[in-house]
């Protein structure tokens, strides 16, 4: 069986400066993937450029998500073909409910016209478990949302999206450690209730993958990815950083 990503020898510049140089990606349906890496290292370039950023330049290799070549696709069309992004730095939109917001993506995400009862009732049941207050379905997105409150709002857009690949950039970055449970929580809920989800993680830390435990976990530096295996690179990262890999990096 085909994987559900393929990244093939991706190089990716902005504004004329390399970011990526040979990316090389593979993850199956169901995985979880983390990649770590310093800061500059592309983790976030690398998330934006699936999505289909305009300001990321693909100069060479081709991204493959169930078969598709994403190449010329823009972000609203990944969206509706199973692509999601947590965003490190969620945007606020000001005039737009976290309840109309969901109605219209989930409505384009599944082709068909979502009442507003259906999606209230969804939310009502993630927000529940994701300890929001109910009263922010009625709140503009993100608008004067705590960080903590804004990667929860992150996850129960993903919960409700039903996405195949949910890209998380840095979701734990700024979280305390109560609020990265309940994060963490919701990440591990969604995936019981719909297990052939993947995820790629991108993190700088060990934390979050305490509690989202990866299949694979991925060093990223200078745009390549210069080692894979198991929780045995986190433990090396957080005893050595990222220092210890630099030799792979340059034999790769």
């Amino acid at each position: 069986m085909a994987p559900l990503l393929s990244i093939e020898d991706l190089h990716v510049t902005a504004a004329g400066h390399p970011i990526l140089n040979g990316l090389d990606l593979s993850i199956d349906e169901g995985q979880v993937h983390a990649v770590m890496g310093p800061n500059g290292s592309g983790k976030s370039t690398l998330a934006a450029t699936l999505m289909g950023r305009g300001d990321f330049e693909v100069t060479s290799g081709r991204i493959l998500f169930k078969g598709l070549d994403l190449d010329g696709m823009t972000p609203d069309e990944r969206s509706v073909q199973g692509l999601f992004l947590g965003f490190q730095y969620p945007e606020e939109i000001p005039g737009v409910t976290v309840l109309n917001f969901l109605r219209r993506a989930v409505g384009a995400r599944k082709d068909f016209d979502i009442s507003v009862l259906e999606v209230r009732l969804q939310l009502m049941d993630w927000m529940d478990r994701l300890d929001m207050d109910p009263k922010f379905a009625e709140r503009y997105l993100n608008q004067g949302f705590s960080g903590g409150e804004k990667k929860r709002n992150e996850i129960l857009q993903m919960a409700l999206l039903e996405p195949d690949l949910a890209v998380l950039d840095e979701t734990d970055s700024g979280l305390d450690i109560d609020a990265l449970k309940v994060v963490s929580r919701g990440i591990n809920e969604v995936r019981s209730e719909r297990p052939q989800m993947s995820v790629l993680l991108i993190t700088h830390y060990q934390r979050i993958l305490d509690h989202v435990a990866p299949d694979v976990v991925h060093v990223l530096l200078h745009g390549r990815i210069v080692a894979s295996g198991g929780m045995e690179l986190v433990e090396k990262v957080e005893r050595e950083g990222y220092d210890a890999f630099r030799s792979a990096e340059v034999s790769s």
